[in-house]
This record gives structure tokens, C-alpha cells and sequence, in this order.
């Protein structure tokens, strides 16, 4: 059965038809720019956009940068402040909306690096801000946003994001030092049994991962980039 995902991000809207009997995409991605700034009806015209570039008319899954509450969403730290108290869900016409990392982890907890392990597992994205999705025995605790955990004084994601990286013209090294110092937060905080790093730097895992030392195992997402794209149209599958 294919289900069609879409992945909203700070800096990208991405889409694809999925396989959710496989966990992989059936057809070429489309990206397209996130409008800025980022207002419903900016992102709701680029959602239409892909699905009719699928020429869709089956289940559509939704992922969303802030706490989703019911299709609802409660909080907008990456996209524009006039999210709070939509109903993101009636707007994109009726399809599964969740937040986005948790989106991702369900897929990673799926087919990735997250299936058939026990315990408290962590997937954390590093986009444009970070995102995260706990799970403990298998089962999500939603809407955690643990990318604005407070750490030295700030929003964590503000430090360690991988756009925190792009604007502060950071090389690898010393971004996983900031990343490293969110992750020993964050395993204090949970003692998880596994971290998994989802987001686009999850393909360039070789370039900064080696840095990161912490007692937890820390591994890339298997999924890479495609993880809230493939566990939307998951969620979306099973209605």
C-alpha cells in the first residue's frame, strides 16, 4: 500500500509516495523552498503543490515543526507565530498531521535503527532547529521538543542546530562539541539505551560523529532524511 508523506521543515517542504509495507519511497522525492515567512496558507499552497505533482487522491500524511495536539497545532518555534491554534489538519484537507520528529522516530522505531531494541530510545533531528521523539519499551511520548531544552542559558537548538552551525560558520569538529554537550544533557535527563541522529546531517554523520563522545550509543538514522516523509505516511496508513 502506498501513502503519500509530506515533511514540513524550517527550510524545505519535501513529499513522496511511500510503500508502507517496506518503509521506502516508490517515487522521486519533491522538495520545494519553505515560503518565507512561513504562514498556513504560504505552506498550505506548497502541500497542494505536491500532492497534485503525485496527482494524489489516496491517505496523505503530514509532519509539522511544533507540538500537534488532535491535528491541532500548539506550538510554532521554526515557522511563522500565526500557526498556534490551527487546525493544521482541516487545512491540508483531512490528512494526518503529527510532529515532525516524531514522525521520524516512528519510522527509525519501524524499519531503522530503533526496531526490535528495548528500553528508552532517543531520535533526535538536526535541522533548522532540533526536534526529538522518545520512546520507552517501543511506545512514543509525543510533542517532546527537546531541542528547546534550556542549556547554557538558551534554547539548546539555538547552540547546537545544524543551522546554528551554518550561521556561526562552524567547522564539524567544533559543532560536535556543542553537540556533544547537548547529548551528555539529554542522557542525564533520560538515561536512554540508544540516540538516534536523524535530519540532513545524518548523512554527513562521518564528519562529526567520531568527535561526539558520550556513555550512550549514538548512531545515524538509517532512514537519513526521508525518516519524516516515511513515518508520516505510516500514521497516515493506519488512519
Amino acid at each position: 500500500m502506498d501513502v503519500l508523506g509530506i515533511d514540513i521543515g524550517g527550510s524545505g517542504i519535501k513529499g513522496a509516495p511511500v510503500d508502507v509495507k517496506e518503509g521506502r519511497l516508490t517515487a522521486e522525492r519533491l522538495r520545494i523552498p519553505t515560503p518565507q515567512p512561513a504562514k498556513p496558507e504560504g505552506v498550505a499552497e506548497v502541500v497542494s503543490q505536491i500532492v497534485e505533482h503525485f496527482s494524489w487522491d489516496g491517505p496523505v500524511g503530514v509532519t509539522f515543526p511544533g507540538v500537534v495536539v488532535n491535528g491541532v497545532v500548539r506550538t510554532a518555534a521554526n515557522v511563522h507565530h500565526s500557526w498556534v491554534g490551527v487546525d493544521a489538519s482541516k487545512l491540508f484537507g483531512g490528512a494526518r498531521v503529527v510532529n515532525d520528529a516524531d514522525a521520524a522516530g516512528i519510522a527509525e522505531m519501524a524499519y531503522g535503527e530503533g526496531r526490535d531494541r528495548e528500553g528508552v530510545l532517543l531520535m533526535l533531528t538536526f535541522g533548522t532547529g532540533i526536534g526529538s521523539a522518545l520512546f520507552t519499551e517501543g511506545k512514543l511520548v509525543p510533542n517532546t521538543e527537546l531541542g528547546h531544552l534550556e542549556l547554557h542559558g538558551k534554547d539548546a537548538e539555538r547552540r547546537a542546530s545544524d543551522k546554528a552551525r551554518e550561521d556561526h560558520d562552524l567547522s564539524w569538529e567544533k559543532w560536535a562539541e556543542r553537540v556533544e554537550d547537548y547529548l551528555k544533557h539529554v542522557e542525564m535527563l533520560f538515561s536512554p539505551s540508544l540516540i538516534i541522529l536523524g535530519g540532513g546531517v545524518s548523512k554527513k554523520a562521518d564528519k562529526f560523529l567520531p568527535h561526539v563522545k558520550i556513555d550512550t550509543p549514538v548512531v545515524p538514522a538509517a532512514l537519513q532524511n526521508e525518516a519524516g516523509i516515511i513515518g508520516a505516511a505510516l500514521l497516515a496508513s493506519s488512519g
